[in-house]
C-alpha cells in the first residue's frame, strides 16, 4: 500500500440531523470504514493520532469529535444536559450517514460508554466493540443518578465537575497552553507529541488573538455530572463481541475479568496502565483494534 496513506489524516465534516460532526479520516479513502473511534470527555479526535495513525496502512479509521468538542458543530447546552444518551444517538446517526458495512466501534472513557449506548440501539451497524477504560461505575451509582432528587444532588456535588468548571479557558496561544499542561495533572505521563496533538485539536483561535478551549469548561463539567444514562442496561442489549481493555490503576470500569456475566464481553487489564492508557500505551490500542478489525 502507498506509504503516504499512513501520514496525516484528512479532516471531514459529516452532516447529522442537527449539525455537523467533525472527523479525522485515517487510511485509504477508497475502502469502507473499518473502525470508528470516540474520544474521552474534554478531549478530541486529534489527541489519539499517535495511536491510530500507524494503523492507516491497513485499515480505514474515523476518529470523531463528539458534540461540544473539537471541530464538531452540534448543539451543546450544559443547562439541559442530563445523560450521555445524546452521544449514542450521534454515533448511530453517524453510522447511518456513512451507510457502509458494519464497523468496529471503539472509544476511550466517555467515548467507550458512548459506543455501548450506540451499539445497544443500532447494533446492526456494528460488528464489535473495543473499549479502553470505559466509564462503567457501580450499577447502584448509575441507578441513583437516574432518580430525580438524588440525581440532581449528585450532579451539583460532583467533584470532577467542580474541577472542570475551574479550568482556564483562554491562553495567549497554543505554546502557552502546552507549557501550562506539560507534566501536570492528567497530562503528567503523556508524551510531548500526544500532548501537542491534544492542544492542536482542543483549541479554537480567537479572532482578537489567543486561543480558547473547544470543549468549554461548562460542557466538560456537565458531562462529568450528567450520569442519568444506563450503561449496564445498554450493555445487556449488545450482542456483538465486546472487548474491554481497562487500566490497572485508577480505572473507571468496575467490570472484572471472568466476572462480566455476559458471554460476549471480555475484560483485559493492562498492567501498570492508568486511566489514560491510550496515551501511555498506544501499542495496546493498535493491537486490540487490529485484532478486532481482522476477526
Amino acid at each position: 500500500m502507498d506509504a503516504t496513506l499512513s501520514r496525516e489524516p484528512r479532516r471531514r465534516m459529516i452532516a447529522l440531523p442537527d449539525g455537523q460532526m467533525s472527523a479525522l479520516d485515517f487510511g485509504n479513502p477508497a475502502r469502507a470504514v473499518d473502525v470508528v473511534f470516540v474520544h474521552a470527555n474534554g478531549f478530541n479526535a486529534m489527541t489519539y493520532r499517535a495511536a491510530l495513525q500507524p494503523l492507516a496502512a491497513g485499515l480505514r479509521i474515523l476518529a470523531v469529535d463528539q458534540r461540544g468538542h473539537g471541530e464538531s458543530r452540534l448543539p451543546a447546552d450544559p443547562d439541559t444536559h442530563r445523560d450521555w444518551n445524546v452521544y449514542g444517538r450521534d454515533l448511530c446517526a453517524l453510522l447511518e450517514a456513512l451507510d457502509g458495512p458494519p464497523v468496529v466501534l471503539s472509544g476511550h472513557s466517555m467515548g467507550g460508554t458512548a459506543a455501548i449506548l450506540a451499539a445497544a440501539d443500532c447494533g446492526a451497524r456494528t460488528r464489535g466493540l473495543v473499549l479502553f477504560d470505559p466509564v462503567l461505575l457501580p450499577p447502584q451509582f448509575h441507578f441513583a443518578a437516574r432518580l430525580p432528587l438524588i440525581g440532581s444532588q449528585m450532579m451539583r456535588r460532583n467533584p470532577l465537575a467542580k474541577r472542570a468548571r475551574a479550568r482556564r479557558r483562554v491562553f495567549s496561544g497554543r505554546p502557552e497552553a502546552m507549557a501550562a499542561y506539560k507534566g501536570r495533572g492528567a497530562f503528567k505521563k503523556w508524551p510531548d507529541a500526544t500532548l501537542a496533538d491534544y492542544v492542536a485539536g482542543g483549541f479554537h483561535d480567537i479572532p482578537a488573538g489567543g486561543v480558547e478551549l473547544a470543549c468549554t469548561p461548562d460542557w466538560e463539567a456537565a458531562n462529568f455530572a450528567a450520569q442519568g444514562h444506563d450503561p449496564y442496561g445498554a450493555l445487556s442489549r449488545v450482542t456483538v463481541p465486546v472487548r474491554i481493555v481497562k487500566a490497572e490503576h485508577g480505572s473507571t470500569c468496575r467490570l472484572e475479568p471472568r466476572k462480566t456475566g455476559r458471554p460476549n464481553v471480555t475484560v483485559k487489564i493492562v498492567p501498570g496502565a492508568g486511566h489514560f492508557l491510550p496515551m501511555e500505551r498506544p501499542d495496546v490500542v493498535r493491537t486490540q483494534l487490529l485484532d478486532a478489525a481482522e476477526a
